[in-house]
């Protein structure tokens, strides 16, 4: 009966809280992870049986300027490269997020407050003079026959005549168009931007045409509405697009123009032929001067761009008449991409100075990090308040005011967004994760590479995220408004905190104090290779950091992705000791006080402070400690002599650490020493295995300690510096200047 209540005592709450809470930090992520396989392998690269589906497309489509709508047909070839047969097949329509059945508006919560703008007023009534959503006029199989097909919100399933098997393809035809919204009133990733001064437009279009949705090994279909934020999950494939526009539009675009002597002059030409072999500045190819001549003109007649793509996963474009073209290429290991940039003389002077510099900036560190880039080109076009990605073309703000001059706030943030969108072109156009579920997989990786571009190339830039400081206002904030990394992109709360800067905190505390950048930068390349131009998941990241790097790191994953814990290490107790040496014992050694002073211990007295004197503990011989242990077998172990004599001096001090943030981490110290000399110390993550909570540690020392701080160069995200230092101080400042420098 007594065992009955001491082990019913043993396992019960009140005692586990006494105990401490053990919250299994350390335990391996196990089952958390879905199950190895033939597809994907427990060491996180694809599996022998790993496949996906391709779709290529053959697009014809007509930009009309006069009414601002696109009109299109596509013919689809899709390849079904799974192992399972294939009834039906689901295309995303996300322009209908803007039709008025969409779901969009009906789950945006809103509330009114004391005071409403014209903005807020048409968000609650969604009193919009707009016709949005595709309109599809056809779905055709290769010999124009209909094909069945459903529309369910921005989803078409289409129903095929007979199953596809593993192995077969199937070409069919889609025509649909939309009307493109004013991006500056409406917002959305694509759309135009109106200038009243000139009557001209800027068009920046994507989503605009009937895609696949992604058919695989870890969803099935990937049919999860689009509702806004939650990004895309698209299949690789090669596309041949002709776009009919304005005559004296020019186009930036995914992919490589075939039909330049169509569609450039003479002059143009050889601008670009010059650009492609200038490596040191960008080379104009079309003039301010050209463009302000052509949005006065607005030229009547039309002309037919056609482009080809090879192995991308989307297809975007921008036009304008109002367009400044300038290129210039790039020297990577083996390969020469051009870096271009497209913008409007409002983007003059700061877009020709810093935009094609830094598209180039980003191919050279991205490459280094990832893998080389693959594709002929990597275009950034101008349009003001955005920043947004797609393979070889990213559409950026950054806009100087209209007398030309910019803040260096200005500059830094538009270098940022254009490394940011164009390092999207490895994450995810290249490593094709899923953003309709994984926003940080994209966002927070690709936050992580553009820190380090930013270091190398503008290291006196501000930067907005990557280093761990950096987090410590949203990490110590209300946990109510927090959710867990590995969550679904429509629920996250603070979507940029969470999709990007927490990510890339992790990841550069993951490279910096962890790991090691040798160890680190080796696995992040292998998972970039293994993973370019497929699609991998959370699990294939987190198994192959751990694969290439013999690091076990499922204690962070689960404390930093998993979680909404935040860093605390507390250093709670200092204690000082030093060892009862009796006078005459040691040969050549002076008679010891049994007490030790420390200059330290007569400041601050009321405060956390070293004792004014040493504890003293007693050395115990090899004969004692065997009649009291029964353990005779080591009296020839140790010399007990030299023993003594070696610590005689030694100052002994017992750390206790506090985790007070529940996020376990390395414990990093500074020593400050007497004489004014400091040291540092590693103390591994796996120090908190046996218990999560709080841990002491000894240390012993030659020199008299004066100060002791944990995470002195703020690595870890630690909230609360007050606690880190020993003895206290009443006002802890010591990252103030740190924290204001603006890096």
């Amino acid at each position: 009966m007594k065992r009955n209540i001491i082990w019913a005592l043993l396992l019960s709450p009140l005692f586990a809280f006494a105990q401490g809470e053990w919250n299994q930090k350390f335990e391996q992520l196990g089952t958390t992870l879905p199950t190895a396989n033939t597809f994907r392998t427990a060491s996180g690269a694809p599996g022998r049986d790993y496949w996906q589906q391709q779709a290529d497309y053959k697009i014809v489509a007509e930009l009309n300027d006069d009414n601002q709508s696109l009109t299109g047909r596509e013919t689809i070839t899709y390849f079904n490269n799974s192992p399972d047969q294939l009834s039906y097949l689901w295309l995303q329509l996300d322009q209908n997020m803007r039709s008025k059945s969409s779901d969009t508006p009906l789950i945006t919560p809103n509330e009114m407050t004391s005071t409403m703008t014209g903005r807020d007023i048409q968000k609650v009534t969604q009193d919009y003079d707009f016709d949005g959503g595709f309109k599809i006029s056809e779905v055709s199989d290769a010999a124009g026959q209909p094909l069945k097909h459903i529309i369910n919100k921005t989803m078409m399933r289409v129903d095929l005549p007979k199953p596809l098997a593993s192995g077969e393809q199937v070409t069919f035809n889609v025509a649909w168009s939309y009307n493109i919204q004013d991006r500056m009133e409406l917002g959305g990733r694509s759309g135009y931007e109106y200038f009243p001064k000139d009557g001209n437009y800027l068009y920046t279009i994507a989503q605009w045409f009937p895609r696949m949705a992604v058919y695989d090994d870890v969803e099935g279909w990937q049919h999860k509405q689009f509702l806004g934020r939650g990004e895309f999950a698209l299949e690789f494939g090669n596309y041949n697009v002709k776009l009919t526009v304005p005559s004296d539009f020019i186009v930036a675009s995914t992919g490589t123009l075939q039909n330049e002597n169509e569609v450039l002059t003479k002059t143009q030409r050889e601008r670009f032929a010059l650009a492609k072999k200038t490596y040191d500045k960008p080379v104009i190819i079309v003039t301010e001067a050209e463009a302000r001549k052509a949005e006065a003109s607005k030229a009547k007649g039309k002309k037919t761009w056609e482009y080809q793509a090879e192995d991308v996963r989307d297809f975007a474009f921008a036009a304008s008449r109002k367009f400044i073209w300038d290129a210039q290429a790039v020297k990577l290991d083996t390969k020469t991409p051009l870096a271009m940039s497209y913008y409007p003389k409002e983007g003059n002077p700061l877009w020709e100075i810093e935009s094609t510099k830094a598209v180039a900036n980003t191919l050279k560190t991205y490459s280094k990090r990832t893998i080389e880039y693959p594709y002929p080109v990597a275009i950034s076009v101008h349009s003001a308040s955005i920043g947004m990605e797609y393979p070889m073309i990213c559409f950026n703000y950054g806009r100087p005011e209209e007398d030309g001059s910019y803040t260096e706030a200005k500059r830094a943030g538009m270098i940022g967004v254009i490394i940011h969108e164009v390092g999207h072109n490895f994450f995810p156009m290249i490593i094709n994760s899923d953003e309709r579920q994984w926003s940080w997989m994209d966002e927070g990786l690709n936050s992580f590479v553009q820190s380090l571009a930013e270091k190398e190339h503008y290291p006196t830039k501000h930067r907005k995220r990557g280093d761990p400081y950096m987090m410590v206002d949203y990490m110590k904030g209300d946990k109510e408004g927090m959710r867990p990394i590995m969550t679904n992109s429509e629920q996250l709360l603070q979507f940029g905190n969470n999709a990007y800067g927490k990510p890339a905190a992790a990841l550069s505390i993951l490279r910096e104090t962890i790991m090691g950048p040798e160890l680190f930068d080796y696995a992040f390349k292998t998972y970039s290779e293994r993973w370019a131009f497929k699609r991998p998941s959370p699990a294939d990241f987190f198994r192959t950091m751990e694969d290439a790097s013999a690091v076990d790191l499922d204690w962070f994953w689960k404390g930093w992705f998993y979680t909404t814990d935040h860093v605390d290490l507390s250093l709670s107790k200092v204690k000082w000791y030093k060892m009862d040496v009796p006078e005459n014992e040691i040969e050549n050694k002076a008679k010891k006080s049994k007490k030790a002073k420390i200059s330290s211990g007569e400041q601050n007295q009321n405060l956390m402070d070293f004792a004014s004197e040493a504890e003293i503990f007693s050395y115990l011989t090899v004969e004692e400690a065997a009649i009291s242990s029964r353990q005779a077998e080591f009296r020839n172990k140790i010399n007990d002599q030299d023993v003594q004599s070696a610590n005689a001096d030694r100052n002994f001090y017992e750390l206790t650490f506090e985790n007070k943030g529940g996020l376990v981490m390395p414990i990093i110290l500074e020593w400050t020493y007497e004489d004014g000399s400091k040291e540092r110390e590693y103390l591994p993550a796996e120090i908190w295995k046996k218990n999560e909570n709080v841990v002491t540690k000894v240390f012993a020392k030659n020199k008299k300690v004066t100060n002791i701080v944990v995470d002195p160069n703020q690595e870890t995200a630690d909230v609360a510096t007050e606690n880190n230092v020993f003895p206290r101080v009443e006002n802890n400042s010591r990252f103030d200047n740190f924290m204001n420098d603006g890096e």
